[in-house]
């Protein structure tokens, strides 16, 4: 078992999700916040021991979107995962609905999990509220997420900050001292 406690989960930085229009903020600054938070707690220069990096996608169970080989549902480079990252892939909006994805953090001993990417109020707010019942200490990146609208993405925060997650900036995040690595 490692003594890695905290991961990044950055859900859906695929290339035809991360196209759409999105609220407050565009596809590319979502990429650009979430590739900052994991240089960071990921990178050569991230405090010992490093965050783990969990990437997650979504396909289509049935294959209609083409598989994860299709162009369109490949992760922006920013977001694809490294040999040693985690990658999920799911059918659903929830990170650990039909997924190893718990069974993977429990077994390297992750307790913390950050999570950024695309829909604040779909995907991200769904393996939030899966994640704060699964008992792990959660914390969504409100300008690492967007939404559909910008309502729609504060009013998603508002309701997952009544249920114990821990709503932050990049900035907060990377400056914390006392977030376990």
């Amino acid at each position: 078992m490692t003594t890695r406690r905290t991961a990044l989960v950055v859900v859906d930085l695929q290339q035809w999700i991360t196209a759409m229009p999105w609220e407050p903020r565009d596809g590319a600054a979502v990429i650009a916040a979430s590739a900052r938070l994991r240089a960071a707690l990921t990178g050569a220069d991230a405090p010992q021991p490093r965050a783990l990096y969990v990437a997650v996608r979504h396909l289509r169970a049935d294959g209609g979107d083409g598989g994860s080989h299709a162009p369109a549902n490949a992760l922006h480079p920013q977001a694809a995962p490294g040999p040693d990252d985690l990658l999920v892939t799911k059918n659903e909006l929830d990170a650990f609905e039909g997924t190893a994805l718990r069974e993977s953090l429990d077994r390297l001993g992750v307790t913390d999990l950050v999570l950024a990417g695309l829909s604040t109020a779909h995907g991200v707010a769904a393996t939030a509220r899966t994640a704060v019942a699964a008992g792990y200490r959660v914390t969504v990146v409100s300008d690492a997420t967007a939404s559909t609208s910008h309502t729609e993405h504060d009013r998603t925060l508002a309701a997952l900050d009544t249920l114990g997650v821990r709503i932050r900036t990049v900035e907060s995040v990377l400056t914390d001292k006392t977030t376990e690595r």
